[in-house]
């Protein structure tokens, strides 16, 4: 066979063997395929918070135990009488906070808030008050630029002749999870001036309510 045919039917063997060249750009990125996207949340810039849902606890004054769901710790919040909380998510980020008792000394000034930790044997057991802002001096906190109506949870309220009432209160926060974890009756209605801000006597009686 001529040198020239053997030399051409060589390229075409070679080509043929290293198959077609590959037409890929270095710097193409794959597709995503459809269906395994992300889904949006927090932590990949997507999505909101998690939904603030309400909250109802119901029960009556006892003693204490570990299960009770209403301790008392003094007369003036009487065992067997009943106490309602209900924690309702109020427009885009704010939350409206109900008390409702019944059967408590009549005619009377109480006290109360928001605590950070859960009900216990000892009344100082559920901690102080919540702050939406945190005083940077620390807890317990009598600084009315952070003790305050607005920056706590104040659900004051004065009886009936029957030892009833109701008290709400509307604020522009939402309680961070786990932060907020009871509400403390108090034995009479806050204080606001400096150095006495947020104090309202002994407490009383302590509702476990997880935010």
């Amino acid at each position: 066979m001529p040198r020239a045919l053997i030399g051409s039917a060589l390229a075409s063997l070679l080509l043929a063997g290293c198959g077609g060249a590959d037409t890929t750009d270095a710097n193409d990125t794959p597709a995503t395929p459809t269906g395994t996207e992300p889904a949006p949340s927090p932590e990949n810039g997507g999505g909101d918070e998690a939904e603030f849902s309400p909250i109802q606890v119901s029960g009556t004054w006892e003693p204490y135990s570990p299960d009770a769901t209403a301790i008392t710790y003094d007369d003036a919040v009487p065992e067997g009488k009943a106490v309602d909380v209900e924690v309702q998510p109020e427009g885009d980020a704010g939350t409206r906070f109900t008390l409702t008792v019944r059967g408590l000394e009549p005619d009377r000034d109480y006290g109360s808030h928001v605590h950070t930790k859960p009900c216990g044997k000892d009344p100082a057991d559920s901690g102080p008050h919540y702050q939406h802002n945190a005083d940077p001096e620390g807890s317990p906190s009598t600084n009315p630029a952070y003790a305050n109506p607005e920056n706590e949870v104040w659900l004051d309220f004065t009886t009936d002749g029957e030892g009833n009432a109701e008290s709400t209160a509307t604020v522009d926060f939402r309680p961070r999870q786990g932060e907020a974890n009871s509400v403390v009756i108090h034995e009479n209605h806050t204080k606001t001036g400096p150095g006495e801000a947020g104090k309202a006597g002994d407490r009383l009686g302590c509702v476990n309510v997880p935010m």
